[in-house]
């Protein structure tokens, strides 16, 4: 096996209404170098912002790496570290019934096959550099959609 990149991928969503217009943002740092992206739908909802924030960070890596994601989504980092596993085993439902945003899901773990993931929880708007400069990227679409 390939020895795998080690990276750091910061993500946000936001949401103006739930559902209302909505946006994403990473920050993705690979071998010191830093690249962003950004981008959002409407309507839609915040966890599913968060969720594309992590699938379109994830879809820029070429190579098979080590992950560390962060996210100040506790939908996303338990999602990733406790849930997935037992949805797919279960046939992506859960006892009071479908998972949502199941198709986003399905993407994080045919991306989890490539990637070694470890996801981590960070509060939110409490000065973490990262966090906020993916919230601002995520509002920012947000914004220009109005």
């Amino acid at each position: 096996m390939a020895e795998l990149f080690d990276v750091e991928l910061f993500t946000d969503g936001a949401c103006s209404g739930n559902p209302g217009p909505g946006g994403w943002g990473y920050v993705l740092r690979v071998q010191g170098v830093e690249s962003e992206g950004s981008g959002g739908e409407s309507p839609t909802t915040n966890n599913r912002m968060e969720l594309l924030g992590a699938i379109e960070g994830l879809r820029t890596l070429q190579n098979p790496s080590r992950v560390r994601l962060v996210s100040d989504s506790q939908y996303l980092v338990k999602g990733l570290n406790e849930w997935i596993d037992g949805w797919k085993k279960s046939g992506w439902r859960r006892k009071a019934g479908p998972v949502m945003n199941v198709e986003l899901w399905q993407e994080l773990d045919r991306l989890r096959a490539r990637h070694r993931i470890t996801a981590q929880w960070v509060r939110g708007h409490v000065g973490h550099a990262e966090n906020e400069r993916c919230d601002r990227l995520a509002v920012a679409v947000i914004n220009r959609a109005r």
